[in-house]
Formats: C-alpha cells, structure tokens, sequence
C-alpha cells in the first residue's frame, strides 16, 4: 500500500484537516524539540542516504504519523503504510518485496511506516526482521505501549527508540492557530475567538489530531467559531476554569479538604471538573502524592503507594484512561483514616534547626570508614543495634541540644495506632524512661 497523500486521491476524497495541516518539513513540526535538533537521529535520517530503523514510542496525537511522513518526503522516499490493526504477515512480506522491487530497479528507497506495531503477533514482527536487518527499507514503527514489553527483542535492538511527549497547550495553540491561517486549512475563512481557542486547547489534552478534528467539526458549523460552537461541535460544554485564576486554585482547594474530610464523592466531583477544564494530570497526581503523607500518613502507609502508583501509571498512559487511576487514589485517600502527625514531626525539626538547634553529631554515631577515622575516636562506643534483643539499644543518637525534643507525636486513628504504641515503649527506653 503506498502512500496516502497521493495527489490524485487528494483531489477526489477530501482530506480530513489533521492530514491537509501535516508538516512537511521537520522545521514546520511542532512539538517534540528534544527530537529535532542537530544532530539527533532524526536529523541524521534527514540528512543521510543510508536506511535506518526506528521505533516511536508516545501517547495518541504527539506526531508519530508525520514524523514518518517527514521523513518520508524530505527524503523523497516511497511512503508505505502498513496498519498493524489490520494487516497480516502475508502484507508485510508483499510491503517488503515491493520495496526491495524498487530498490533494485530504480535504487529509489522505502519507508515502511507500521503504526501501531504494538498490535502484531511474534510472527509478524518477525516477517520484518529480514527487512530491518538487511536494510531494505527504513522501518518506521509508531506504538502507543511501551515497546520493551510488546516489541520482540531482536527487532527492537536493531533499532533506535525515539520517546515522544504530549504536546504543551502552547503547541497545541500554535497547530490550531496555524490551521485557522494556513491556505492548507481553513485559509482564513473562519475566526476563532480566544475563549474558543482555549477551550479546544483544553479539549485536545496534548493531541494534536484531536484539536484539528474539533475544530474542523467547529468550523462546519459556523466561520464565527466562539466557545458556544465548539461546544455545540464537540458536544461537550466549556468547564469554566481558568487554570491560571481563582477558579484553579478554590477547586484544588476543595479537592484536598474533601479528601481530607474523607467525603470521596466530593473529591470525586472536584477530580473531574479539573479533568473536564483540561488540568494537567500530573499536577493532580503531584497534589495526590503530597496528600498521603501530609493528611494520611503513618495511619494508612498504603495510602502513599497507590499515590504514587497513580502518579506513575499517568505518567505512562496519559489521559482519559488516566483518571481511572486518579480516581482510585482519590478514594484510597478519602476513605483512609487521617493523621498528620508526619507532617508536623517534619515541621517541628524543621524549626528547631532553623533555629540554630544543631550541635555536634555524637561521636559513635560518626563515619568510622575513611583512614584516620579511627584516631579521631569516630564510632568509639557505638552499639550495633541487630546484636541486642529486639534489635534497639539505648545509646545517645540525637545531639545534645535536641536530646529531649519530641517531633513525631503518632495518632490513634487506623494503622498508627499499633506504632503509637509501639513509638511509646522505643522512646522510653531510649530515653531511659
């Protein structure tokens, strides 16, 4: 199957506005900088005769498909497109034949392009490999899923991993700013007003191809587009949230203390109005994390691993599946038993050595290993705590300034009670009680 973006076709289908306002150049590409400046591979493909094969690894939208599309006509190679939805091993062998075909009668090269590549069995990825290690084509691979657990090993070593990142709302910006200019585009005839803009900058969440669909659908409705029909366009009302106003921060507010007042349903409603108005995932997760130990704590450890897991698993795969995962942290926080007993022993110390309570580390806690250690008396005395019963010995560990400070004063509420206890007895018989 050769390229899509035949000229002929173009003129008897109408494109879709996300593939008319394709780059065509890597300088007309927006987003994905790491990637595009000297020297990096990309570059290097650009500018060099030799084939090459490479995996692009991102969430939807980031530029996977244009890149190979770049690549592709800057090179002035043939473009072939090989759906891994749908295409077998009988297609990627014909795909390949037809390649080295036109490499042996016109010298002219191929990049085979497979989107998403994640998608094909053991057998098919390994009908490429012939292909990938002769240098036959520049195999392109597009994947959604971390390649290292669905990429076959000996492909993926013969290739060059290439991470791409969501696009930033000023990218996202600048591509429905050029589409509303560009003669390629809507060539000026619509307007879009700035509410308008911003909402379908929230709306896209970092994917340029879901932008340019929302505004093409906007923009067949009416040459006016305002916020009111996009709305109608998209069939999803503007969340009035301005990220940079009030609005952010009463709403993350309310988030927290819903959370910290345990009601999971108004947390739940907060969490969404802030997904809906387009808030970065990875700011709620941050305020998610910090939640677990300052509100939490001791009293549900367990609560701060499901913070960060979410944290991660956003990180990973990115919106909307996403907020399934931020919302399972925000009912673990929720419903967990409070205690910000940790928050406030970490004040307290805090405190005391801003306040000049510092003094001498004791010497038997001192570092013993480095040469001369010794003679300066270092780790003299020092009582190794797994040789005693219990595995605590009392011995002086805090300075003499702070001896008698007590910072982390636990609650009684869920899982640190059992270390209120058992806090009790180590203190005093630390303390000689």
């Amino acid at each position: 199957m050769d390229s899509l973006f035949d000229s002929a076709a173009e003129e008897a289908t109408p494109q879709p506005l996300a593939v008319r306002m394709r780059p065509r150049t890597l300088d007309e590409v927006i987003g994905q900088r790491h990637l595009l400046g000297p020297g990096t591979p990309l570059r290097r493909l650009v500018e060099s005769e030799a084939p090459m094969s490479l995996f692009l690894w991102g969430p939807p939208g980031t530029g996977k498909t244009t890149l190979a599309y770049v690549v592709s006509n800057v090179t002035k190679r043939r473009f072939v497109e090989v759906s891994a939805v749908s295409a077998g091993v009988k297609d990627v062998r014909a795909a390949i034949d037809n390649a080295r075909r036109e490499l042996g009668m016109s010298g002219r090269q191929t990049v085979l392009f497979v989107d998403e590549v994640h998608r094909f069995n053991k057998a098919q990825q390994d009908a490429l490999l012939p292909a990938v290690e002769n240098r036959w084509v520049t195999f392109i691979g597009a994947t959604t899923e971390n390649p290292f657990f669905s990429v076959i090993s000996p492909l993926l070593s013969r290739s060059l991993l290439l991470t791409l990142e969501s696009l930033s709302e000023d990218d996202i910006r600048a591509v429905l700013e050029r589409a509303v200019s560009d003669p390629r585009g809507l060539g000026g005839r619509a307007t879009l007003a700035p509410q308008a803009l911003e909402h379908l900058v929230r709306l896209a969440g970092g994917d340029a191809r879901r932008s340019l669909t929302y505004l093409e659908a906007a923009a067949l409705l009416a040459d006016d587009i305002t916020i009111e029909v996009v709305e109608k366009a998209v069939d999803k009302a503007a969340v009035r949230y301005d990220r940079q106003g009030d609005q952010h921060y009463d709403v993350i507010s309310a988030f927290i203390k819903s959370m910290r007042g345990s009601d999971a349903d108004a947390a739940l409603h907060y969490l969404a109005r802030m997904i809906e108005a387009g808030e970065d995932p990875r700011f709620i997760a941050r305020r998610i994390v910090i939640f677990a130990s300052e509100d939490v704590g001791m009293a549900d450890p367990t609560c701060l691993q499901t913070a960060v897991a979410a944290a991660q698993a956003v990180q990973l795969i990115g919106l909307p599946e996403g907020q399934i995962n931020l919302a399972h942290a925000v009912i673990h926080c929720a419903m967990a038993p409070k205690s910000n007993a940790v928050v406030k022993a970490i004040g307290a110390a805090v405190g005391d050595v801003r306040r000049g309570l510092i003094g001498q580390v004791p010497g038997h806690l001192r570092d013993a290993h480095y040469p001369g250690a010794a003679k300066l008396g270092h780790g003299d005395g020092y009582k190794y705590p797994h040789d005693f019963d219990h595995g605590v010995v009392r011995q002086e560990y805090a300075p003499e300034q702070v001896r008698d400070r007590r910072y982390y004063e636990p609650t009684r509420h869920g899982a640190e009670a059992p270390v209120a206890d058992r806090w009790a007895k180590i203190r005093d018989f630390l303390r000689g009680s």
